[in-house]
């Protein structure tokens, strides 16, 4: 009796977690995205920076506009693709966050063809924030 007790003592507190441990994410967020695009890459102009909050795609007309972004486009063009040498202009953005509950960590360019592609996948989002 005594060494079930014993261990079963010891699971509990062994289960125990750090009280320094971040919170979970709400199950029910669908995004928390901070997204900052500058129209004219390291020009003079300020880049404009919007934070995007969603527990739901029918929160707003942004979060519908997230919602529209297909998932290939926060992952960068894999090295082994051939791009074409078109240059789309000097505008740069970041999107960094979560999104479904995964982690995005996204840089945007129009440099060739490859990134101008992935722009124009994530436009609802870049032009909605």
């Amino acid at each position: 009796m005594r060494l079930a007790t014993l261990t079963i003592a010891l699971a509990l507190v062994g289960g125990c977690g750090d009280d320094d441990e971040a919170p979970a994410e709400p199950a029910g967020r669908f995004a928390q995205l901070t997204v900052t695009v500058d129209p004219d890459g390291e020009g003079g102009k300020p880049a404009r920076r919007a934070t995007v909050r969603c527990e739901a795609p029918e929160d707003s007309a942004v979060c519908r506009a997230v919602e529209r972004v297909p998932p290939k486009a926060f992952e960068p063009t894999p090295g082994n693709v051939a791009c074409t040498q078109q240059y789309g202009g000097p505008q740069t953005a970041t999107v960094e966050g979560t999104l479904r509950g995964d982690p995005v960590a996204a840089e945007f360019s129009r440099v060739n063809g490859c990134e101008i592609a992935r722009w124009g996948d994530a436009a609802p989002l870049l032009d909605a924030a």
